[in-house]
């Protein structure tokens, strides 16, 4: 067998994240392999091509990236200018792919279906460290091959995996009958799924920035035909991630794109019904009806001719059953990031810098990165992944020190309290004023405060961690083996 150090390092996913991994073990001297489901690189960007990214260009392009492109004349874009999903793959992510560095690590048309140690399943540990990852790799023709490699870096992204419709995490009763009303992610309504909305009576549930996406989309389209009709339902009654910072958002982009959303509430163009978790979606004619509960009990939305679901995306776990990985016991993340994304907590609109360390799991040479190493947490950046991926390929590459120098600073959405009721009345204890000074240790302005006075900070940013617990494990008896 070839030497575990001859072998290439295998990443799984072509996307925006996986191609810069790509592209740092390229610079690097290290071999490599790029495996994409997809029938092009980005496949999924390629998906929601139609959508207008919030964050600009200079967030959204990796330092190995743009080296590999301008050794071969590419020009960059605009820093400035904020690219649609299209913008993102044409400009970017093809020109890249297509570099001969790249384009010959590539494989399209090759879906990993299982990871695997050569010759060991999850139970076995003597010698683990030292024996091949095991790829199951199908070309789509029946077959299944397997390729062996040094390291893997899962960079597969959750966009193919959208959480359900049913608010226990599970299809609602009557989701699955009734799928041919109900897109899932941020559809087209202005290109090719134009039919389907135009004019109707559309109800999107979720609430966040696809959500906002697809909300705000669908009320552009009835302007053109005030027979349509759009209601949003959201499981919880706080408002305030989507509508975000406003103009504290040092995105500016995403701070319109909350306001701008809540001023469509404001306006009754977008009914409104907050506190609402699916059950149900029956059959009425040929629209459907969809049941939930609230805090006042049962209630019905519709009829309606279309239901967006925008709740978000979970990572597929099947992918590594044998593999011997450390998660967070809700969020499915890197167990180290989940008390520091955890929606249940706060949103402070930044993480703590991270890497590697974080990322690494105990499967030695495994790591999970991009937006999968979120897990179901959202508000993930590019420039976080383009982070993750330079700290990882630097300690496969044994170089600690560049992979243990970790910087990110990500732009602040100027959103800090959990509390604000739906309504828009004050929030009993909000935290934000503003972002944090450039060297404070601190998720916003109060919380820099506060603990500049002495105090342990304001309550949103990572103080609040120690609440995260779950129930302490009894010790079990001693074995007699």
């Amino acid at each position: 067998m070839t030497s575990l150090e001859a072998l290439p390092v295998a990443i799984i996913g072509a996307g925006p994240v996986g191609l810069a991994a790509a592209a740092h073990l390229i610079l690097r001297g290290l071999p490599v392999r790029v495996y994409e489901t997809g029938e092009t690189v980005a496949a999924n960007v390629r998906d929601w091509g139609h959508v207008r990214l919030f964050s600009p260009w200079e967030y959204n392009t990796d330092a190995a990236s743009r080296a590999l492109l301008q050794a071969h004349g590419w020009q960059e874009p605009p820093r400035k200018a904020m690219p649609t999903g299209a913008d993102l793959y044409e400009a970017y992510l093809k020109p890249l792919a297509e570099t001969p560095e790249m384009a010959a690590v590539i494989e399209t048309n090759a879906k990993v279906k299982a990871i695997t140690r050569h010759g060991a399943d999850k139970v076995l540990s003597k010698g683990r460290g030292t024996k091949p990852f095991v790829l199951a790799v199908s070309n789509g023709n029946g077959s299944i091959r397997r390729d062996l490699a040094r390291a893997v870096i899962d960079a597969s992204g959750t966009w193919t995996a959208p959480n359900p419709l049913g608010a226990g995490g599970i299809l609602a009763e009557g989701e699955a009958e009734n799928a041919a009303k109900i897109a899932y992610g941020i559809p087209d309504v202005f290109g090719r799924d134009r039919a389907s909305y135009e004019g109707r009576t559309t109800l999107v549930v979720g609430a966040g920035h696809s959500a906002a996406n697809v909300l705000l989309d669908l009320a552009k389209l009835a302007e053109r035909n005030p027979a349509a009709s759009i209601v949003w339902a959201t499981r919880g009654e706080n408002l305030m991630r989507v509508y975000g910072g406003g103009s504290a958002d040092q995105l500016p982009a995403r701070g319109a794109l909350g306001s701008s959303l809540k001023a469509l509430v404001d306006s009754g163009q977008v009914t409104l019904v907050p506190g609402f978790s699916v059950i149900r979606v029956r059959t009425a004619g040929e629209q459907v009806v969809v049941e939930g509960e609230t805090a006042q009990g049962l209630r019905e939305i519709g009829p309606v001719d279309r239901i967006v679901v925008s709740t978000g995306q979970r990572p597929d776990l099947n992918l590594t059953r044998e593999l011997r990985l450390d998660l967070d016991p809700w969020l499915e993340s890197s167990k180290a990031l989940g008390p520091l994304i955890d929606p249940n907590l706060h949103s402070c609109g930044s993480v703590p810098p991270h890497g590697h360390r974080e990322l690494a799991h105990p499967e030695p040479g495994f790591y999970t990165v991009g937006i999968k190493s979120y897990g179901r947490a959202p508000t993930f950046l590019m420039l976080t992944g383009y982070e993750q991926v330079r700290s990882v390929v630097a300690a496969i590459a044994g170089d600690l020190a560049a992979a243990d120098d970790i910087h990110l600073v990500l732009p602040e959405t100027g959103v800090c309290s959990t509390n604000l009721p739906v309504d828009g009345a004050p929030a009993s204890s909000g935290c934000c004023g503003g972002p944090a000074p450039a060297k404070a240790d601190a998720c916003c302005a109060a919380d820099a405060e506060a603990k500049a006075e002495g105090k342990s900070g304001c309550g949103c940013g990572p103080a609040a961690a120690p609440e995260r617990t779950v129930t302490e494990k009894v010790a079990e008896p001693a074995g007699c083996c």
